[in-house]
Order: C-alpha cells, then structure tokens, then sequence
C-alpha cells in the first residue's frame, strides 16, 4: 500500500501528458495498421522481433545473428516498403482534430440506416437499375475505397439512388459503407478466381463474390437485368432474397453500436438449418 501511495505521489501533470500522448499515438497507430493490407507484414515483424529475446535465452546464436543483421539492412527496406502508409500516417495526423463528428454519425438510429438502406434496394430492384454496395467489416478496405471517389457522406435512399442511375460518373462501380457512413463510390473490386461458377453469373455478381473472398466485408447487389436483390457472404452468394431477408440481413450488420461479426451469426444460422 505504501508503494502504491509512493507511486501515485511522484505522478505529476507532466507524467499524465506523457501516458496521454503515448496512448493517442499507439491507438491510432493501431487504427491506421488495421485500415491498411499492410497489417500482416507488421505482425511477421512483431514475431521475428521476439524471436531475437527468445534466441538469447536458449542460446541460438546463429539466428540471432541473422535476425540482427537483419534488421540493420531492412529498417532502410521497411521504408521503402511503408512508404505509402507513412505518407497516409502523417496526412491523417494533419487533419485528425478534436472534434465530435464521431458522436454525431452515432447518433443516428440503426432503424433509420436500415430503412434507407431498404429503400433504396427496393426502387432500384423494382426499376431494374443494377447497384453493388459493400459493408466494410473488420478488415479495412482502404486500398478498395482509394480507388473510387470519397464521400464520407451520410446514408440516405436518395443518395444511394442517384449513384447507381445508369450514365452517371459513379454508377459503374461500387459503393462502401461504413457503419453510418458511405465512404466511397465508383470502386473497383477484384473479380472472384472461381471457375465453377455459374456462367449466367455477371460482372457485378463476381465482384462481390471476389470482395467477400479476400475480406470479411458483406456486399449486396441488384441485377439490372432481372431486378433480383443478392447478397454474398465468404465467397457464398445468395440471389434472388426478399425483403424481409434483407432487413434481416441489415439488422445483423447494425445490430448494435458496436462492430456485430455478422458472419459468425451467418455461420450458426446456416448451422442450425442443416440441423
């Protein structure tokens, strides 16, 4: 108890401005590399940074001379090969402010999303105008929304009409969404490398089944030529849903505030109709 009071009675103002700044930078530099594709090469490098501590206690000389050697030849790679991500890193410092747009976007109702979302789907089902929307999950999809035009808009029928009217300059592309947020519009998704599909399956359709592949993202698509709504989850694609599944399917992506892994409640519910 005595040591905890010692503790705490050194502990000044300059002390707490130093935890502070620490912690702001270790978040959102933990933001910025879970954004990024980047984000695996970091974790190869966490793990063959404790290897050197590890080779030191079991006496590996030999790896722990190439591990260090290593490292002195490839800080210089790891700059060149960060390059693009540090730029990003310092733009965002520039333009991070203290502001409360986040507790505003939050503010929206899950319901409210959900009904624009709905909405827009139905109109253009019904008129047969073709739309590719992705919900960005867990995995960041930076790279995906660079290759479009940036909104960061809120979410709304008409807005997500009006993008996908055939002739415009973001209709032949796709959207993704964010939470409560359109980030981008007029983006190029991969196409999916499945041969076995089948070959009435078009364009669009194959996008989102390539984009649910390399990510945990959930993409939702209307056909121009049938009108059909689908959705396609892990490389699955479910066509010709209602609208009642639809929602269903919105109400699990905007379940709560929080981020909700829809697709775990995908798998059980598949589960428990195999039963």
């Amino acid at each position: 108890m005595d040591q905890l009071r010692l503790i705490f009675a050194n502990i000044g103002l300059n002390s707490l401005v130093d935890i502070a700044i620490v912690y702001y930078v270790l978040y959102h530099g933990y933001l910025l590399i879970r954004d990024m594709r980047a984000k695996q090469l970091v974790k190869g490098i966490v793990l063959l940074i404790s290897l050197i501590p590890i080779s030191e206690i079991f006496d590996l000389y030999m790896v722990k001379y190439i591990l260090e050697h290593t490292f002195q030849v490839g800080i210089i790679a790891l700059v060149v090969v960060f390059q693009p991500e540090i730029r990003k890193a310092l733009e965002y410092i520039g333009r991070t402010s203290f502001t409360l747009a986040a507790i505003e976007k939050n503010s929206q109702t899950s319901e409210q999303i959900i009904k624009e979302i709905v909405s827009a789907t139905s109109s253009l089902a019904r008129q047969k105008i073709g739309a590719l929307i992705i919900f960005e999950q867990k995995i960041g999809l930076t790279d995906i929304v660079e290759s479009g035009t940036r909104l960061n808009s809120d979410i709304s029928s008409g807005l997500l009409i009006n993008i996908f009217i055939p002739n415009t300059p973001l209709h032949d592309g796709a959207v993704i969404i964010k939470d409560y947020n359109i980030r981008a519009a007029g983006c190029f998704l991969p196409l999916t490398d499945n041969n076995l599909l089948s070959k009435d399956i078009g364009t669009r359709h194959r996008a989102a089944i390539g984009m649910t592949e390399r990510s945990d993202s959930i993409a939702l698509i209307v056909s121009e030529e049938t009108g059909y709504i689908s959705y396609a989850i892990e490389g699955r694609l479910y066509r010709n849903i209602q609208i009642s599944e639809l929602e269903t399917l919105l109400s699990g992506i905007y379940s709560d505030n929080e981020k909700v892994n829809i697709i775990e409640k995908w798998r059980n519910r598949n589960e428990d109709k195999k039963r």
